[in-house]
This record gives C-alpha cells, sequence and structure tokens, in this order.
C-alpha cells in the first residue's frame, strides 16, 4: 500500500493535531484529507513552504487554546436550568439534548458547537448533571446542567422524599389549623 506524508491543517480524530505532519494512505489523503482542505501534501518541493504554514498553524493553536482557557473560566460558574413536563419519578416527557444545551449557551453568549458538547445520550429525568464540554483539543470543562418540573409534577408519581415532604407539610397545616 501506498502511504504519502501530509501536514494537517485542522485536528483530525484519531490522526493527528493541527500542525502535525503524518503518514496515511495515499487514497485517504487524496481522497478525503486533501479534498476538504484539511491536510496539505508534504513533499520536497513544498517543504519550505509547509514549514512556514506549520509555523502559523502553531500559532493559531496557541491563541485558541488561550481563547478556550479564558472562556473555560468565564463558564466554569455556569450553570444551565431546563423546565421540562414530567411524570412518574421524574422522568421526562421529552428529553434535554445536546442541541438543547448548545441553544442554552448560544443564548448567554457562548457559540459552541453542538458536537464538542459529550452528551453520551439525551437526559430524561429531572436533577442535576454533569455534562463535559470539549472547548478546545486540550481543554474541557463540566458544564452543569439541572433539569427541573414544569409547572407541577403529576401527583401520585412522586418519589418517596418528595412524598414525605408533603406529608411533612400536610401535618405542620393541620397543626397550625387545631391550634387557632
Amino acid at each position: 500500500m501506498a502511504h504519502t506524508k501530509v501536514l494537517l491543517r485542522e485536528d483530525v480524530d484519531d490522526l493527528g493535531a493541527r500542525g502535525e505532519i503524518v503518514r496515511v494512505r495515499a487514497g485517504y489523503a487524496r481522497n478525503y484529507l486533501l479534498p476538504r482542505n484539511l491536510a496539505v501534501e508534504a513533499t520536497a518541493g513544498n517543504v519550505k513552504g509547509i514549514e512556514a504554514e506549520r509555523a502559523a498553524l502553531l500559532k493559531k493553536e496557541a491563541k485558541e487554546r488561550a481563547t478556550a482557557e479564558a472562556q473555560s473560566q468565564q463558564m466554569s460558574t455556569l450553570v444551565l436550568d431546563f423546565k421540562r413536563k414530567a411524570g412518574e419519578q421524574g422522568a421526562l416527557y421529552g428529553s434535554v439534548t445536546s442541541m438543547d444545551i448548545a441553544e442554552a449557551l448560544k443564548e448567554r453568549g457562548y457559540e459552541i458547537d453542538r458536537h464538542r458538547i459529550h452528551l453520551r445520550e439525551p437526559l430524561k429525568r429531572l436533577g442535576d448533571f454533569t455534562v463535559p464540554v470539549r472547548l478546545h483539543r486540550d481543554v474541557t470543562i463540566d458544564l452543569k446542567v439541572k433539569v427541573a418540573p414544569e409547572g407541577e409534577v403529576i401527583v401520585g408519581h412522586l418519589s418517596p422524599e418528595q412524598e414525605a415532604e408533603l406529608a411533612k407539610q400536610a401535618g405542620a397545616d393541620e397543626a397550625n389549623q387545631t391550634s387557632e
């Protein structure tokens, strides 16, 4: 199999980081990497141009990493709240997806691609969750997401803690009424 060396212009999963020179199969380079402008061929003739481009890419990489680290500082205290209709034992009618999280972040001024939000599966329960968000190859934050009931939770399907709290409140209300 013929192999060729290419300079990566972008991060390519399972291959390498922007600015790296890697060896790949010729067909992969010709059919995928080069047409999508993800890489340039690293031949002896364009080594000088490649070194200049590599230096520019590494500088761009450092700047993006610094931006991502600054953004992670800003987002470290962020908590996203979602209201959803819920039923049995806190199960949601519907779910909270990475698209919902991306839109909520956008509303707060953070442009983050939904593919960088690593939600294994949509959130389908009430509660507090931690969702990893990859701001940069080396910078990942744990975003706090809170899913609360919209309106009232459908009665008869409360958790034991919720039932105990309601019973305690009802008992306190009766005690207040009898003492008057």
